[in-house]
């Protein structure tokens, strides 16, 4: 950690602690002592590289564009590739919209066990890269059991409002290795990729899968079938459960080979859904969208 201003929520054993100043970034999600998250070891490196760690936000898309052009609720952009406010990754694609570390968060309430946080997407250099002026809401809920992360998006600034942004949770079970974790994924469809991660439109059924995990690596997208989600991780230790409750049509999963963490994804839409246009949601002026998941711990496996 460093000097970053840090607003802990704390219920029973359980504590979360966020960075407001920088993407309401959930740095620590810990069990008494045992820390729940992965890659929050050296946060400074994350910020200053754009990449991602511990319970970050992906706004205002997740995941890849597949180009630098997109039309979306009736405007043209083109973003800069030179733009501080992008990240890319190897083959030159925007990754995760604006880097957590470059948005600023306003707490609005904060209790020991709860909070509300504000971020107003109005500043010129913001709509550069997203044009369509509105309002965002995170709202944390800390019980003994489970945090639950609700998201608002309020598009009252007389604009519609492109949704595609999407939470990229990393979880370990703590005292354990990987080859020891058991990973379960409901039904869902898998969506095809081509060779840059981009979805080609096509998908196929998949699972559920019940398995330790192993060698079994994931670096996929999904879509979701009808009613909340569950995906869980479990080990001797822990099982970390993360249902996604509303507002989220897709998940994204990543677990590679010979890393000690899983990612287990909300998703309010496909990666590049703003350029291909596929399972985008679009809201309309004055309206409001808001989704929710909640990541329940359980000691024991």
């Amino acid at each position: 950690m460093n000097d970053e201003p840090t607003l802990s929520l704390v219920a029973g054993e359980l504590r979360s602690d966020f960075w407001p100043g920088s993407g309401m970034l959930v740095v620590s999600f810990r069990r008494g002592k045992d820390e729940l998250l992965r890659r929050v070891d050296d946060l400074e490196t994350a910020r200053a590289k754009g990449s991602t760690a511990g319970i970050p936000l992906l706004y205002p898309w997740a995941n890849r564009l597949a180009s630098l052009h997109y039309h979306a609720a009736g405007r043209d952009v083109d973003l800069d590739p030179a733009s501080s406010l992008l990240h890319f990754d190897s083959h030159g694609l925007s990754m995760h919209g604006v880097p957590w570390g470059q948005l600023s968060w306003q707490i609005a309430q904060a209790k020991q066990d709860s909070l509300l946080a504000r971020l107003d997407w109005e500043r010129p250099n913001l709509l550069a890269v997203f044009p369509y002026p509105h309002r965002l809401e995170i709202a944390a809920n800390l019980t003994p059991e489970s945090l639950t992360l609700q998201t608002t998006l309020f598009a009252d600034a007389g604009s519609p409002v492109p949704i595609c942004f999407g939470f990229h949770p990393y979880f370990g079970i703590p005292s354990t290795s990987r080859c020891e974790w058991r990973l379960r994924l409901p039904a869902m469809q898998r969506l095809s990729l081509d060779s840059r991660g981009i979805p080609t439109g096509e998908q196929e059924p998949f699972g559920p899968f019940d398995s330790l995990l192993g060698q079994t690596g994931f670096d996929d997208g999904f879509a979701l079938l009808d009613g909340p989600s569950s995906f869980s991780l479990s080990a001797a230790a822990y099982t970390i459960t993360v249902t996604f409750i509303e507002g989220y049509s897709y998940a994204q999963v990543f677990a590679p080979k010979g890393m000690e963490f899983v990612a287990l994804e909300p998703m309010t839409a496909p990666t590049s859904a703003l350029t291909s246009g596929r399972g985008l949601r679009i809201l309309e002026p004055g309206a409001q969208f808001r989704t929710s998941f909640r990541i329940a711990v359980i000691a024991g496996g």
